[in-house]
């Protein structure tokens, strides 16, 4: 079992950052695959970022590239992301999610454990 409490959402205006964190607890941090996907009112989840156990291999949806950035601290068993350059689009709930398998994934039905979610909201 791993439990994820995520931090740092709130209220940015357009242009602006915020950054986002996600404390894990109840497993090896380090043999977890994380990620960070976000819903929106009347969408779906979607992934934002993901990144593996060592950290080797990250992926980011499109959308985010460039402006996003995903990282982990395995000794602090925490993994953050910053997110500069927020566009009114972004905002939805962002939720972290761990993966206990080998191969990294973005799709939310391979995650077994989710954080509550924490609200981001973009005003224009």
């Amino acid at each position: 079992q791993v439990h994820l409490v995520e931090s740092g959402g709130g209220l940015v205006q357009t242009g602006g950052s915020l950054s986002l964190s996600c404390a894990a607890s109840g497993r090896t941090f380090a043999n977890l695959n994380m990620a960070w996907f976000r819903q929106a009112p009347g969408k779906d989840r979607e992934v934002v970022t993901a990144i593996n156990w060592s950290g080797s291999t990250i992926y980011y949806a499109d959308s985010v590239k460039g402006r996003f950035t995903i990282s982990r601290a395995n000794a602090r068993n925490t993994v953050n992301l910053q997110m500069n350059s927020l566009k009114p689009e972004d905002t939805a709930v962002y939720y972290c999610a761990a993966q206990g398998t080998y191969t990294l994934s973005t799709s939310a039905g391979e995650y077994a454990y989710w954080g509550q979610g924490t609200q981001v909201t973009v005003s224009s």
